[in-house]
């Protein structure tokens, strides 16, 4: 099972100065342990500032950012590819989320498969061919 491990920003994260040496260095070290471990499919960090696309209908409307009316802003997030839900919680239970101010939050989510569609979806037969 393939999970999406979202780190939620805080204020101090998207107001304050970057993090420490120490911080960086911590979570190097845990994204290399889950490398060695063969489950870290994918691990970025993302900027305060984007886009967002409002659909209303046939209408398209472009917002800019960084949305500083979001109580939940994503700061980076990783891929990992696990047993179990509860394999997922336990690696990142031992992440250094916390490292620069010493809160985080974490938002983990199961990523859907082919399979979780049910027997009515019928995929692109190339996209099909592809193992994640």
């Amino acid at each position: 099972m393939r999970f999406l491990v979202m780190a939620m920003a805080t204020k101090a994260s998207q107001q304050g100065p970057p993090p420490k040496p120490e911080a960086f260095v911590a979570m190097q070290q845990y994204n290399e342990k889950a490398i060695k471990a063969g489950i870290l499919l994918a691990a970025e960090g993302l900027t305060p500032k984007g886009a967002r696309v409002e659909f209303d209908g046939g209408e398209r409307t472009v917002l800019d950012g960084p949305f500083t009316e979001t109580k939940e802003m994503l700061a980076g997030f990783s891929i990992i590819k696990v047993d179990s839900m509860e394999e997922a919680i336990t690696w990142v239970k031992n992440a250094p989320y916390d490292a620069s101010s010493g809160k985080g939050v974490v938002e983990i989510r199961r990523l859907m498969e082919i399979e979780d569609f049910g027997e009515g979806f019928t995929p692109n037969k190339e996209i099909a061919k592809i193992k994640f």
